[in-house]
């Protein structure tokens, strides 16, 4: 069984997120690609996108929020992401158990009190039926018929009881944090149904594609599905099978591309919660457990980060209209000219005004 050195995993997944060289594709493409792109937060998804695309404008992903080729949602890891309605069709039922078992969190079960679950749904539907709401009047409303001191929380469980999608304007570019964010019945939204059974092979080889080579634990990671080990036994016999340096089994699907270890590739921004960063279990293949460790484990990919040889180097912020560098390690005379000019290039895309400042800052 071929064992897979860090670097042959660096490149491979660098060359399959796009991330070697800037790729011609319509948007569309590139999401569906990638499975379902993080959107935590609006701005976000605009600059991963711009990192692996040519000629990358913001109105490319306002069009597809806008005419809902592409949605946004709770979906993997409990958490929001893009996908294209195609894909949410099938996405959402297969991760819907683990959305759905949020609700015996804390933070729900104190709302919800001694409210009975399926009367909030029914209510929570017939709201909802015809209309896109704001979530925080939504929440208003559903106080109205269950009283609780926390309304915004009973709009937050209904999302993770049944699938709804996002108004457009929540994705649009021009915000850092999400607010005033309206919902929709998933289906009324994309005008078709779901899919009524999971697909957990069919999300597990999408997955591979874009972030193969990878362990069942990565598989896990990715998505927040568990138990994917007897989904993977049953794809086995049409996998390639390796190891990596640890001995662990690393899937993949036939003919995927693995890249050189000597591949050059170029410095890249990423932003924060990138698919790359937060693709696997064992994410040594793009940063290293000494630099995973310097921020908590909660914000381990919530912070934007770039990429020297391939691999973590630092972070970065928006500071107003100046790009403030962090290294956590030293840059050469080359690496430091290859940061500041992917930062320029960075600039007009993330900063309204003219004069924005570039500052490495190495205190």
């Amino acid at each position: 069984m071929t064992e897979l050195s860090l670097r042959e995993l660096n490149r491979t997944l660098l060359l399959r997120q796009m991330l070697v060289d800037r790729v011609s594709m319509p948007a569309a493409d590139l999401i569906r690609h990638l499975v379902a792109v993080q959107g935590q937060e609006p701005n976000w998804p605009y600059v991963g996108l711009w990192t692996r695309l040519t000629d990358f404008r913001h109105d490319d992903l306002a069009t597809l929020l806008r005419d809902r080729t592409v949605v946004r949602s709770t979906m993997i890891r409990r958490t929001v992401h893009l996908a294209t309605a195609d894909d949410f069709r099938w996405l959402y039922p297969t991760v819907e158990p683990m959305v759905a078992a949020s609700t015996q969190l804390a933070y729900y079960r104190e709302a919800m009190g001694e409210i009975d679950p399926e009367q909030l749904l029914a209510a929570g539907r017939e709201l909802l039926t015809g209309r896109t709401v704001p979530r925080r009047e939504l929440g208003r409303q559903l106080a109205e018929r269950f009283p609780t001191p926390y309304p915004g929380r009973l709009a937050a469980a209904l999302n993770v009881m049944t699938p709804l999608l996002h108004d457009a304007e929540a994705g649009i570019w021009g915000r850092w944090r999400n607010r005033y964010v309206s919902v929709s019945l998933a289906e009324e939204w994309i005008g078709a149904p779901l899919e009524a059974l999971p697909q957990p092979e069919r999300m597990v080889l999408r997955y591979l594609a874009a972030f193969g080579p990878a362990s069942v634990a990565d598989m896990q990671a990715w998505s927040g599905v568990t138990r994917l080990g007897p989904v993977v036994a049953s794809l086995r016999p049409q996998l390639r099978v390796y190891r990596d340096d640890t001995g662990r089994e690393l899937f993949d699907i036939p003919d995927a591309p693995l890249a050189d270890p000597d591949l050059p590739v170029p410095v890249r921004f990423l932003p924060a919660f990138d698919n790359a960063l937060l693709g696997h279990h064992d994410r040594r293949r793009m940063i290293s457990d000494v630099d995973r460790a310097r921020i908590s484990k909660e914000a381990s990919g919530g912070v934007p980060m770039y990429l020297v040889d391939g691999f973590v180097h630092g972070r970065w912020s928006l500071d107003g209209e100046t790009i403030r560098i962090i290294p956590w390690h030293p840059l050469s005379a080359v690496d430091e000219a290859a940061v500041r000019a992917e930062a320029e290039r960075l600039m007009p895309v993330i900063a309204a005004g003219a004069g924005g400042k570039i500052i490495i800052d190495r205190s």
